[in-house]
């Protein structure tokens, strides 16, 4: 990643912030746009700079069109153009089905969604004359699979999976490659204030295949790979990044342990 220049949506808290740290780890100069959280990108700021890489923190609220157009404008402009955009920007609510208004569902829908695909769209036509760009958006596993009170949120998801599938296949041929990440549970500061200082996480991550909760850094690794060379064969996926939360199938008991079950018992002398 020496030398190129990237932009994360949604880089003041969690994952986008993780995500833009990596890259400038990598050697990258990096923008960071955030909405609410400015201590968070101006740290995270503070911390690229101290690496000899460029850093900018910009704030925009991406239910605003403009905003998402200005912060297009204000990152190009900074770094001289884009070679990575990470669509990271994003918001979540849970509430009952019968209790969702149509701004809940349009605010989700505007930072989700149209924020992402039209910050894409404003950087297009640079990224198109550098003959050369990668965009990566985050989705969530909350696409494949369904927790109550999320109908809104689990539907921005997907369309950012299916989105991505046909945009990458136009854009491919104008030399930029798209990609998708869907994270499973990636604890960040947010799940600490929302669960409570007693929540165990070492506890609840026994619930999961690999044993732990995923990080920041995990999805991030994903993110410097897919805006690497090495997957230059890949366009149009979305990841899943989920340390194998999608892969229990529900009502079966401890994945972990044998079963006592013994199904096929009269087969099982002619099998062997």
């Amino acid at each position: 990643m020496r030398g190129k220049r990237v932009l994360v949506s949604g880089a003041g808290t969690g994952i986008g912030r993780g995500i833009a740290l990596a890259f400038a780890r990598e050697g990258a100069d990096v923008v960071l746009h955030y909405s609410a959280s400015s201590e968070g990108a101006e740290s995270a700021v503070r911390m690229i700079r101290s690496l000899e890489r460029r850093a900018l923190a910009i704030g925009g609220d991406f239910r605003k069109i403009e905003a998402v157009k200005e912060t297009a404008r204000a990152a190009h402009d900074f770094l001289g153009g884009i070679d990575v955009l990470v669509n990271n920007a994003g918001i979540s609510t849970n509430d009952p089905f019968e209790e969702i208004t149509p701004e809940i569902f349009d605010t989700l829908f505007q930072v989700n969604v149209r924020a992402q695909f039209f910050l894409t769209q404003a950087l297009l036509p640079a990224m198109v004359g550098q003959g050369k760009g990668v965009v990566i958006n985050l989705a969530s596993i909350h696409a494949y699979t369904a927790l109550t009170e999320h109908a809104v949120y689990a539907a921005t998801k997907a369309a950012i999976v299916s989105y991505t599938r046909v945009a990458a296949l136009e854009l491919i041929q104008k030399g930029i490659r798209m990609n998708a990440i869907a994270p499973g549970w990636i604890f960040v500061e947010n799940h600490r204030t929302t669960l409570g200082d007693e929540f165990d996480v070492e506890a609840a991550g026994r619930g999961i295949p690999t044993g732990f909760i995923g990080t920041a850094d995990d999805v991030a690794s994903l993110a410097i790979y897919l805006a690497s060379d090495e997957s230059r064969y890949i366009v149009g996926q979305t990841i899943v990044c989920d340390g194998g939360q999608t892969l229990v199938m529900p009502l079966t008991g401890d994945f972990r342990g044998r079963r006592r079950e013994k199904w096929g018992a009269r087969y099982r002398k002619s099998l062997g």
